[in-house]
């Protein structure tokens, strides 16, 4: 690991093709937007020979700086790999966005991966969301290491970091996070502030010099060691706990010396198990440096103390029917099992599908099976079909190298999958699979758009459809009752990208417009209306009237019409006529324009003409008999009322119940959900939560999330609704 004695990289370089599991690290990194997770990768691939100038990774060296600027900002909202080679392993980097709103390629990251990397700002501290993707990792074992960045920042105590990080992630055993080096203090500035030039072993005892920008090992000067022996006496003792050895607390505490090959064995054991949790430090190489500040610890770490891909459980499989199935090894010569983690367009070669295999081997220019969960009410098809692999890469920033295949553990891109999206799997055509879906949190943030042009309205349906394929956090739905095309998306970041995507990617402008919702219209009291129509115009006229009578009914009851004509006053062909003129304008509105709902229309009597009585003359006196029912009567406008629920963290419980109180919502009841966290139930009207899901992460410090689940329609407050009239008269 990091603190081996006489540790060198051997073999490093950009990474091909793997032979085997074995010879492959997968790891994910984790952190909040600023953290420095970007800039942590481009420091490790120059580390591993990958590039030959830091912060190059986008062209080995060769990129302009306005490009490298804009396809660093591309990277901060995606899921990106970088493989780099260090020791005779390929270790394949995910990098994933630190904003809140694009979590679904986080998701995505920790499926392909098998342990984390959490990267934590020295001068920033953690924040809540990555705290809660912490927890998500330890529910499912997931090994863990912490990267303490930004220790250049005045502010920055890496001692103080250490503290927090162990009291935050430590839970119920703090020694459980320890770190496994101490920073090496230059001399002081101007301004007082001393760089930290070097990292000092804790179990070594060895100083790792970094100041002349590449690596160099030192003994410790004689007052470094007695500063360290505290750090280090709490380090072994913390590797022993962890130790599969029993007897080996007992001959520590005994005052045996315990052999160094033995304490840093165990501490493999224990940071692959996932029950250990070591703190380092790094910091980005200066500008013709070879090596930045903790480079070469943090991937000695990944090759050494991190699992490979034949350690870790593969998620479950069934057939597309749903039948169980074993669950797959990870072996090279094993059924092909392989998972899209992410989807992309490029201009040149058409969709690219990042992938990796769980078991088997992928090969270019074989036919595969490609079965999909079917997210229908999220824009995307089911997926149960054969499709012929095209290329297969490595990718490497804007480049990629051809491989000749992709063995079980290793990830790779694919070209010419025209069917298949994020999330869906590739197995051997005569035995198709299907693994279990990762959890993807459901977009609540709507954006109604509306093609720009004409050129722009013939261009969106493909354009859409690719967007969609490409993001499984994003909903597309053609909302039937307000007739208006929306995208659901997880905050306004998410919001934004989406526009620019369909912008950029596929030439398709479109225009944000209100997002409305669903209301409706009932009669508050009986009421009674008279339709005459009556016209005389030359040649056969139009005669019809009817007089009807309107009765609200209980929620949920639809449009009910009677007919009580008696003596023929009304001729029985014509009461369809009727009924049909009275349900178009129902569905029309009465009063502000929105459907009208869950009333009695009773037709009582009429008058017809032998010649001049028509099909649509008693549609038309239908619709002005309730119309003239509707303005003698009190209409009520409705509003769907959503059943929300709200996962917090305790300490924002109170100001999140506050601010749904105050958007008319009623608290129905709260209940513990788990240690330090609350769900709170309510009711909430839909046209106060359009933007909740951006209210609400600012409100919980991204500690929160929420579901939402329509109940019912009920009511508006006379005012509001008043105000809506309004809008509709002058909208008129």
């Amino acid at each position: 690991m990091g603190d081996k004695a006489n540790a060198h990289p051997g073999a490093a370089g950009r990474a091909t093709a793997a032979d085997h599991p074995s010879s492959v690290r997968n790891v994910v990194l984790v952190g909040h937007s600023g953290s420095g997770k970007t800039t942590l990768v481009e420091a490790l691939a120059l580390a591993a020979g990958a590039v030959n100038r830091a912060g190059r990774v986008e062209d080995g060296g060769t990129v302009s700086d306005h490009d490298e600027i804009e396809h660093r900002q591309q990277r901060s909202v995606q899921l990106s790999l970088v493989p780099v080679e260090w020791g005779g392993f390929k270790i394949n980097i995910l990098d994933t966005p630190g904003y809140a709103d694009f979590v679904g390629e986080l998701r995505a990251g920790l499926r392909a991966a098998d342990a984390a990397l959490f990267v934590v700002s020295a001068a920033d501290g953690v924040d809540g969301s990555t705290r809660m993707v912490w927890d998500e990792c330890a529910a499912v074992g997931m090994p863990r290491a912490i990267v303490v960045t930004h220790l250049e920042a005045a502010r920055a105590d890496f001692d103080a970091m250490t503290r927090i990080c162990a009291e935050e992630f430590g839970g119920d055993d703090p020694d459980a996070v320890l770190p496994l080096y101490l920073p090496v203090h230059g001399a002081a500035g101007p301004d007082g502030h001393a760089p930290v030039t070097g990292l000092i072993g804790l179990l070594s005892q060895r100083v790792f010099d970094y100041a002349s920008g590449e690596r160099k090992e030192t003994e410790p000067d004689a007052g470094q060691l007695p500063l360290i022996e505290e750090a280090r006496n709490r380090l072994i003792e913390g590797i022993i706990a962890e130790s599969e050895d029993e007897t080996l607390m007992d001959r520590y505490l005994g005052g045996e010396d315990i052999d160094f090959t033995s304490l840093v064995t165990d501490l493999e054991r224990a940071v692959a198990r996932g029950t250990f949790h070591p703190v380092l430090a790094a910091a980005p190489a200066a500008d013709g440096a070879k090596q930045g500040l903790g480079t070469i610890e943090l991937l000695e770490l990944v090759t050494g103390g991190f699992p490979t891909p034949l350690e870790r459980a593969a998620p479950e499989v069934t057939t597309p029917q749903g039948k169980a199935r074993p669950a797959p090894t990870c072996a090279v010569e094993g059924p092909l099992v392989a998972e899209v983690i992410k989807t992309s367009s490029d201009p040149y070669v058409g969709r690219v599908s990042l992938v990796r295999v769980f078991s088997g081997t992928l090969r270019p220019d074989e036919t595969v099976h490609v079965s999909g969960h079917g997210l229908e009410d999220r824009g995307h098809q089911d997926h149960d079909v054969d499709e012929r692999i095209g290329a297969l890469s490595s990718p490497f920033g804007k480049q990629q190298r051809p491989l000749d295949k992709c063995v079980a553990g290793d990830i790779a891109c694919v070209a010419k999958l025209s069917r298949a999206e994020t999330g869906d799997t590739l197995s051997a055509k005569d035995d198709p699979l299907l693994m279990a879906p990762w959890d993807m949190p459901d977009p609540l943030l709507p954006l109604a758009i509306e093609a720009h042009s004409k050129a722009d309205e013939d261009k969106l349906s493909q354009g859409l459809a690719r967007l969609v394929a490409e993001d499984p956090t994003m909903r597309l739905e053609q909302n039937p009752h307000t007739h208006q095309l929306v995208l659901w998306c997880l905050g306004e970041a998410h919001k934004e990208v989406a526009l620019e995507r369909l912008r950029s990617r596929y030439g398709v402008q479109v225009d944000a417009v209100p997002h409305k919702v669903s209301l409706r219209e009932t009669f508050g009291a009986r009421s009674a209306g008279r339709g005459r129509h009556v016209k005389q115009s030359g040649g056969h006229g139009q005669f019809a009237i009817c007089e009807i009578e309107v009765d609200p009914l209980p929620a949920g009851s639809g449009i009910e019409f009677v007919d009580k004509v008696v003596g023929g006053s009304v001729p029985r062909q014509f009461i369809p006529s009727v009924e049909k003129g009275v349900r178009a304008q129902a569905a029309r509105g009465v009063a502000a324009g929105y459907p009208l709902v869950d009333v009695r229309i009773t037709l009582l009597d009429g008058k017809a003409h032998s010649v001049d009585s028509s099909d649509a003359a008693f549609q038309t006196a239908g619709s002005l008999a309730l119309r003239e029912a509707a303005a003698e009567a009190r209409i009520h406008l409705l509003e769907p009322v959503a059943e929300v629920q709200v996962l917090v963290s305790d300490d924002y419980v109170g100001p999140v119940m506050s601010d749904l109180s105050g958007r008319r919502g009623r608290v129905v009841g709260t209940e513990q959900a788990s240690p330090g966290r609350t769900l709170v139930r309510a009711e909430v009207p839909e046209i106060e939560i359009g933007r909740y899901a951006v209210d609400l992460r600012s409100l919980s410090h991204g500690t929160g999330r929420f579901s939402r689940r329509y109940a019912r329609h009920e009511p508006m407050p006379p005012q509001l609704a008043d105000k809506i009239r309004e809008q509709a008269e002058e909208g008129r």
